[in-house]
């Protein structure tokens, strides 16, 4: 497969970036997903000013690293989301990044008002036009729970730059339904994809290094195939929550999940 293979520094969730990247740049991943949540996982500040950018511009040409994707997960039902979200769109256009990852919750909230979401995401998709940036609505919380449901969410906003970044273990975890089930639903709006690997069932919150947990990746990179899928892939490691594992144990997921991946042909 020739689709881009990043990894998310977001697996580095209380580490500094510059940890992050030196680990992934030593599992041997050329691209990365950086992580810009307000509240969560801040390795980019929304509000980085020209000194910082040049900061992280060094740190990434050190590493190797060339950024595919912004996760930026904002609450795009309230107006502090809404203006995140812009600073997000900014922030991709500063670094050439051209995929800003987000939820119709943000995070957190799963109680969505999808009325006060689509009043508010033709204006952000507009700017991310302009922008030269796609907007990922991922798999996650109550009204994108699963693939089908994203996916009837973005063809009602029906703008060229809303698409799906597909989660695959988050169907599953919110609601009881499989990938490989869920995945061929998503395919034909799907702009980016995190390979996320699943213990246990709805709402159990363990995901793995990749090949630890039962998500069948060659299953679900096959059907990426079959439908001609061309955009980029991040590696996303989540444990079981809290704290994570020591540093070391973050390293080796990281080495683990690329091993897993490129015995499909995905490196």
């Amino acid at each position: 497969m020739q689709n881009r293979l990043g990894a998310h520094t977001g697996s580095y969730h209380h580490y500094s970036l510059a940890t992050a990247l030196e680990g992934i740049a030593v599992a041997g991943y050329r691209y990365v997903e950086l992580a810009a949540i307000p509240g969560v996982v801040e390795h980019v500040p929304l509000e980085a000013d020209e000194r910082a950018i040049s900061r992280l511009l060094r740190q990434l040409n050190a590493s190797g690293l060339i950024p595919i994707s912004l996760s930026a997960h904002s609450d795009l039902t309230t107006p502090t989301g809404q203006a995140d979200a812009r600073r997000a769109l900014r922030l991709c256009e500063r670094l050439g990044i051209g995929i800003m990852n987000t939820a119709v919750g943000g995070p957190a909230n799963e109680d969505e008002d999808e009325a006060a979401f689509l009043r508010g995401i033709h204006g952000l998709a507009d700017e991310a036009i302009t922008r030269q940036v796609v907007m990922g609505i991922e798999i996650h919380g109550t009204l994108t729970s699963t693939g089908q449901r994203t996916r009837r969410l973005v063809e009602q906003v029906d703008h060229p730059a809303v698409r799906i970044n597909y989660d695959t273990a988050n169907s599953e975890y919110f609601a009881g339904v499989p990938a490989e089930a869920d995945l061929p639903e998503a395919l034909p709006l799907i702009v980016h994809c995190h390979l996320k690997d699943k213990i246990g069932g709805m709402r159990e919150w363990n995901f793995p290094a990749l090949s630890e947990g039962h998500v069948n990746f060659g299953r679900l990179l096959g059907l990426f195939q079959q439908a001609g899928y061309a955009g980029p892939f991040s590696v996303e490691v989540e444990f079981q929550g809290g704290e994570g594992p020591p540093l070391e144990a973050i390293h080796r997921a990281m080495k683990q999940s690329r091993a897993h991946l490129a015995q499909f042909g995905l490196t």
